[in-house]
C-alpha cells in the first residue's frame, strides 16, 4: 500500500528512561530530519527500573516546545500498576504534562482475571489527564478490546497500535493477533487510533514498518490514524486550538 506521510510520533524514549540510547535534542533532530511536525518525548514513570525521578517532570518546563521546527510534547509513559486503574503518577505530576500516556508493564503490574484487568483500564481511559494508552496488545495483560473500544470512544482516549511490540526480540506472542482485533474494532466502532512508534533510538522515531501489514490486512481507514493528521489529533483529544506549545 502507498503510504501517507506520517506527520506525527508521540510515543517516544530518551536516555533519560534508563533503558534508551539518544537525547532529547538527537530525538527531535531526527524528528525533523524525518519531515515530522510534532513529537512526544514521553518517558516512563517512575516503577520502571531505572527510568527518571520525578524532579525530571518538574522540571520540564525548561525545554523549548519548538525544536529544529518540530512541535514538541514533552510527557511521560505513565504505568497502570492494578486492576483499580491505579498510576505511578499523582495529579500534581500529570498536570505538569504536555501529553499523558499510561500503559501496562509487566514488572510494575499486579493483574487479575480478563474482566478486571479490563475495568481497570476502562478507569484509566477515563482519566481525564490520560491521552493515549500505550500498546494495549501486547499481550502483558488480558483484555476484553471490545469494551476498550467502546470506552475509548466516549472517553476521546486514543488506544494505540505499537510497532515495538511486534519486533521479534520482544517475543510477544499474541501481538500481532491482538493488534489486528483492535484495529478491526476501531474500524467498526469508527474510533481513531495512533501508531506508536515506542522509539528508544533516534532512528525508531516514524518506524512503523512492522504495523502497515497489519493496516492493509484491515483496510483501516487512513482518516482514523491520527498520526496523518496533527489538527485533528489536537482537536480530538481536547488541546486547546491554536494552543502555543513553547509556552507552559
Amino acid at each position: 500500500m502507498e503510504k501517507r506521510k506520517i506527520l506525527l510520533d508521540v510515543h517516544t524514549h530518551t536516555v533519560a528512561s534508563g533503558h534508551a540510547y539518544s537525547s532529547l535534542q538527537e530525538m527531535a533532530r531526527a524528528a525533523a530530519e524525518k519531515g515530522l511536525q510534532v513529537l512526544g518525548i514521553t518517558e516512563h514513570g517512575p516503577s520502571v527500573p531505572g527510568t527518571c525521578p520525578l524532579v525530571y517532570f518538574r522540571n520540564m518546563f525548561v525545554v523549548p516546545r519548538q525544536m529544529y521546527g518540530v512541535s514538541l510534547l514533552m510527557g511521560c509513559e505513565v504505568n497502570i500498576l492494578d486492576t483499580k486503574g491505579s498510576l505511578d503518577l499523582d495529579d500534581f505530576h500529570l498536570d505538569l504534562l504536555d501529553i499523558g500516556i499510561a500503559g501496562i508493564h509487566g514488572n510494575c503490574w499486579q493483574g487479575g482475571t480478563r474482566q478486571e484487568n479490563t475495568d481497570g483500564m476502562i478507569e484509566v481511559i477515563r482519566n481525564p489527564k490520560i491521552h493515549i494508552i500505550s500498546h494495549p496488545g501486547d499481550g502483558t495483560a488480558e483484555l476484553d478490546f471490545e469494551q476498550l473500544v467502546i470506552a475509548a470512544k466516549e472517553a476521546h482516549t486514543l488506544l494505540e497500535i505499537n510497532n515495538h511490540s511486534l519486533a521479534p526480540e520482544r517475543k510477544k506472542a499474541v501481538a500481532r493477533d491482538n493488534n489486528l482485533e483492535l484495529l478491526r474494532l476501531c474500524k467498526k466502532y469508527d474510533v481513531p487510533t495512533i501508531l506508536g512508534s515506542d522509539a528508544h533510538v533516534s532512528f525508531q522515531i516514524a518506524d512503523y514498518e512492522r504495523l502497515y501489514g497489519l493496516l492493509e490486512e484491515t483496510n483501516f481507514p487512513e482518516e482514523l490514524i491520527m498520526n496523518y493528521w496533527p489538527e485533528k489529533f489536537f482537536d480530538y483529544l481536547g488541546f486547546d486550538k491554536g494552543r502555543e506549545l513553547n509556552k507552559r
